[in-house]
């Protein structure tokens, strides 16, 4: 009797296990799928420079680089005080228009990580100076693997008899959006939000042209 009973109790023992081992199991699996997902943390720039180089019919450069700049310490899309340079162009004029992206906070070079995911990266060209009767036009001269446009290289092509010479520079990257949505090529799609995806940048630079 007590072999027996030393038997029953091991076994007792060993579905106690048993159980204990299936419940752990079933609260971990729980706890893993009751998990939130880890969305993405926007991407934080500081700086945007544009950089503009006058070429010719043939895209040849002409003369010197210049560019105009806009900064802020917190980030452009978080800080309240940007410091932001007027774009000055000359009519008639054609550019090509490379831009940097830059966070000093974390000493990163976003130009970098935008060439490294270019599939998910592009850059619109809006405001008045590119929609409406616009004075500027903008032409994407590079492309991701898949033939998409990205935006950091472009050619600008200022109207030769613009109606007015003040208007709005506005610049938007976008990620992670559907660059085959019908409309999204176009370099000033205003409707760029039905293509989904997220903003990392959108700032407004002021444009002056001179004759």
């Amino acid at each position: 009797m007590l072999q027996l009973k030393s038997i029953t109790m091991k076994n007792h023992n060993y579905r106690f296990l048993l159980v204990l081992l299936a419940s752990f199991v079933f609260v971990m699996a729980s706890c893993t799928s009751d998990d939130p997902e880890i969305e993405k943390e926007q991407e934080i720039i500081t700086d945007v420079t544009l950089i503009f180089t006058e070429v010719d019919n043939s895209n040849n450069p002409i003369g010197n680089p210049f560019e105009f700049k806009a900064s802020d310490p917190q980030g452009l899309e978080l800080g309240n005080n940007p410091t932001i340079e007027t774009i000055q162009l000359a009519v008639g004029k054609r550019y090509l228009l490379e831009i940097e992206l830059f966070n000093s906070i974390e000493n990163e070079d976003i130009t970098e990580e935008i060439i490294e995911e270019a599939d998910e990266h592009q850059f619109y060209f809006l405001g008045t100076a590119f929609v409406g009767s616009p004075i500027l036009t903008y032409t994407y001269a590079d492309a991701d693997k898949n033939g998409n446009p990205i935006g950091l290289k472009g050619y600008v092509q200022v109207n030769p008899a613009p109606g007015f010479n003040n208007a709005q520079f506005r610049l938007v990257l976008r990620h992670d959006h559907n660059k085959n949505f019908n409309g999204a090529t176009n370099p000033n799609w205003q409707d760029f939000v039905l293509a989904g995806g997220e903003t990392d940048l959108d700032i407004t630079f002021p444009l002056v042209l001179n004759p």
